[in-house]
Parts: structure tokens; C-alpha cells; sequence
């Protein structure tokens, strides 16, 4: 899995085998070797090649492109896969999304919309936060 991850990566960057040992401190032949699954990196060259590509050291090494249906996305952004709409216009938040931002019963969520981009939720506390900074900022420009 992480020699593929390694190939995806460094093709989807447009890098030859070449560059990309150059830019982890290797040899071309040590990446041939990590893409075609006859070795894997140690460690710290894992985690020199999830920094390069600004993915999470755990998507580099277990991420399935085949599995998931997707490439490995960039650190900090998740695709939390499909979830269905009841009747009344339910959405059922998967559990890892819940996780990650630390939502639970009784979290409110911002809805907002772009017809020609979609829908997004966001947390109210953040929404607010983001909104009275903005405010900051724009009474600190106007004092200048």
C-alpha cells in the first residue's frame, strides 16, 4: 500500500524517482524500490515523504486509492464518505467526522450555501470566533 501511495504521490506531483530522492536525501533506486514494494521506508523517510506531500503520515502508509474509490487527500482535509438524507431532511454525521471535530448531541451547526459550489456545515462557536476576528481586524485597519 505505501509503495503505491509513494507512486500516486510523486506521479499526481510531477516528480521523476529522481527528484523525489533528491528531495528525501536517497538514492533513485531506493524509491524504485519503496513504489514497487520491494522495500518501505524507515520512519524518518516516511515522515519526510508525508511532509513533502502534505499528507498525514497514517494516510501515507494505509490509504487503499483502490478501496476508497479516491486519492489520498492533503493533510487537514478528509472525505468522510456519503451519507443519505431521511425524509424530513435528516443527515446522519459520520462518526469519524464527529470525531475529528469534536462534535456531539446538541452541537449546533452553521448551514451555509453556494449554488454553484454546495453546501457546508460548520460549527456555530467557530462561525462566531472567525466572524469577531474579521470584526477585529476591520477596526484595526480603520484606527491605522
Amino acid at each position: 500500500m505505501i509503495g503505491q501511495n509513494i507512486l500516486s504521490l510523486r506521479t499526481r506531483n510531477e516528480l521523476t524517482q529522481e527528484e523525489l530522492a533528491l528531495k528525501v536525501g536517497v538514492a533513485r533506486q531506493t524509491v524504485a524500490k519503496w513504489e514497487s514494494g520491494d522495500a518501505i521506508p524507515d520512519l524518518d523517510n516516511a515522515c519526510k515523504l508525508a511532509a513533502l506531500f502534505g499528507v498525514s503520515l497514517d494516510a501515507l502508509v494505509h490509504h487503499d486509492e483502490e478501496s476508497a474509490g479516491y486519492p489520498i487527500p492533503p493533510r487537514g482535509l478528509h472525505l468522510f464518505g456519503v451519507v443519505r438524507m431521511g425524509e424530513r431532511g435528516q443527515v446522519v454525521i459520520p462518526k469519524k467526522a464527529r470525531e475529528v471535530f469534536g462534535l456531539h448531541a446538541g452541537s449546533e451547526l452553521l448551514m451555509l450555501g453556494d449554488e454553484s459550489q454546495g453546501i457546508a456545515l460548520q460549527r456555530v462557536e467557530d462561525a462566531v470566533a472567525a466572524l469577531e476576528a474579521y470584526g477585529r481586524a476591520v477596526s484595526e485597519r480603520a484606527s491605522d
